[in-house]
């Protein structure tokens, strides 16, 4: 197994910590799929009941230089789980860098180790080394880790401004852990929560409609620091919610189970 990539662009550098930004926002602990033309962050949640996310990178638009190897020729992949709030913070330090490496190493234990040439004011440049704990994951737990299939949404809907969303939903936290989440082919959604002193609703005739945990929806909303190109919000009704986001060439899908 050998990786090793590097960004040479500064907006490609700045769009990719963004995307570790966000991903660290909405998990701990996340797996790094490494294939030939894409990366991927995943967040899978086998047992059921959780949240689960897929994010996709295509390596082209980022990388300007990419190199891997996977475990064999028929399975070209390499797959580690890594703390993303380590790679968030080693992006960080990023921030007006001329270029950044990374690639998979062993130092008494597997890294992702991350190599940032930052220029200094006498046009010197030095070297910031992070080097990341990774826990190789193996070729027989691979199959938990694929791409989420997406039953037949009730009702698709684009989204709208997440910041303004995300305003409301902070304000009903305050009054239940619990958010209904309501849309139909109209174009109208619905954010309605109800308590034993209030009820806070819009009624619309056949809805698709989902009841889920608020803070969930509420750091999935706290994850997309910029609003994606485009958002849809699928409804399997009384099951689960499906987002799929679009930052330009980024994609995101994070879905939310229905609370029983």
């Amino acid at each position: 197994m050998k990786f090793r990539a590097k960004i040479a662009d500064a907006a490609c550098l700045n769009h990719f910590t963004r995307v570790s930004c966000m991903v660290a926002k909405l998990a701990r602990t996340c797996t790094l799929r490494i294939r030939p033309h894409a990366l991927n962050f995943i967040l899978a949640d086998p047992a059921g009941g959780g949240v689960s996310m897929w994010c996709e990178l295509p390596q082209e638009n980022f990388f300007s230089e990419f190199q891997m190897e996977g475990v064999s020729e028929d399975n070209n992949a390499i797959y580690v789980e890594l703390a993303a709030e380590n790679l968030s913070r080693a992006l960080k330090t990023a921030q007006n860098a001329r270029a950044l490496k990374v690639k998979l190493t062993n130092k008494h234990f597997p890294c992702l180790t991350v190599s940032i040439e930052l220029v200094s004011v006498s046009s010197s440049s030095r070297m910031v080394t992070h080097d990341i704990p990774v826990k190789v994951i193996p070729r027989k737990l691979w199959r938990n880790l694929q791409e989420p299939t997406v039953p037949d949404a009730d009702v698709s809907i684009y989204l709208p401004v997440l910041k303004t969303m995300k305003s409301v939903v902070e304000k009903m936290k305050n009054i239940s852990n619990q958010l209904i989440i309501e849309a139909n082919l109209n174009g109208d959604l619905n954010l309605k929560i109800e308590s034993e002193l209030v009820c806070v609703t819009t009624h619309f005739k056949d809805l698709g409609e989902v009841q889920v945990d608020i803070r969930k929806f509420l750091q999935f909303l706290a994850g997309q620091q910029v609003n994606p190109t485009r958002g849809v919000c699928n409804i399997v009704s009384h099951k689960m919610v499906h987002f799929d986001l679009l930052h330009e060439d980024v994609s995101l899908q994070y879905f939310i189970p229905a609370l029983s």
